[in-house]
């Protein structure tokens, strides 16, 4: 690149060699280190949560076999007398209690886990997002064990007595640990996630993307979504549809009376108004 030629004040022209542009590479360097630092960053709250994890893993690993029967109670007291559950793989006996125990650890470690999260991704939020992310956050991990609890308090007892009743003559009711963990752990995430309906609703009428009254207007369509949901996800029988689907409800019903106090009266009124005047 040739020298810049410029006019001196004596009306000579003087030759200077092309200015430094070093904008761009201190901005790639620093953007660089930036993405360094939060790779770093982020590498650090993983180890910590796959941390606290394995601790309440070894902590809990001698008590496996006493927690998987814990877990299989619900089923072994609907089983006919004399029955037991049975293994049909190998290695089933040993990792069947293994794979129930790294469940339970992961959702008693999962407030480190959450915590790990929220302090990666603080910094970058707003005042008004950091208010609301701790509330939802205690409330969505209280309303997923809440969730499980009723999975397991209510809607197994209920459906393994139900299908014990109508195993026909000649069947011996005898189910796998694989297949009844299979069962248990699609179970209490079903219910864990159905229970966070009121969290999601609150959630949506705060960011404004919904109004309260848009979703008194959405009760119908609410219902049928709920019995389809249910349908897809319990097993093929009424009982643990309608299990499913009138929780799911009764949410949805508890999350539009919670979103009353999450918003203003006046903003409350202001978006009514405004999805009012929209349709």
């Amino acid at each position: 690149m040739p020298p810049t030629r410029i006019l001196t004040e004596y009306g000579g022209m003087t030759n200077l060699p092309p200015p430094a542009n070093n904008t761009d590479t201190e901005y790639e360097e620093h953007g660089l280190e930036g993405w360094m630092s939060h790779l770093v960053e982020l590498r650090t709250r993983l180890i910590r949560s796959a941390t606290a994890i394995l601790v309440v893993f070894v902590a809990l690993f001698y008590w496996r076999n006493g927690i998987f029967e814990l877990f299989s109670a619900p089923m072994v007291r609907s089983l006919p007398e004399g029955a037991r559950m049975i293994s049909t793989e190998v290695t089933s006996n040993f990792f069947v209690p293994i794979k129930f125990v790294l469940w339970v650890s992961f959702i008693a470690a999962l407030p480190v886990v959450l915590y790990q999260i929220w302090a990666f991704v603080a910094p970058g939020l707003y005042a008004r997002e950091k208010k609301l992310v701790v509330p939802v956050v205690v409330s969505s991990y209280l309303l997923f064990l809440l969730g499980s609890a009723f999975a397991y308090f209510v809607v197994f007892p209920t459906v393994f007595q139900l299908m014990a009743k109508l195993t026909p003559q000649g069947v011996e009711m005898a189910t796998d640990i694989d297949r009844y963990l299979s069962f248990g752990l699609a179970m209490f995430l079903a219910f864990g996630l159905a229970f966070e309906v009121p969290v999601v609703v609150v959630v949506l009428v705060k960011l404004g993307f919904v109004s309260i009254q848009q979703l008194k207007d959405w009760r119908a369509y609410m219902i049928v979504g709920a019995f389809a949901v249910s349908a897809l996800i319990t097993p093929p029988d009424a009982v643990s549809m309608l299990l499913l689907a009138i929780p799911l409800c009764l949410l949805y019903e508890v999350g539009i009376w919670a979103a009353r106090f999450a918003v203003p009266k006046n903003e409350a009124n202001a978006t009514d108004a405004a999805s009012i005047k929209s349709n």
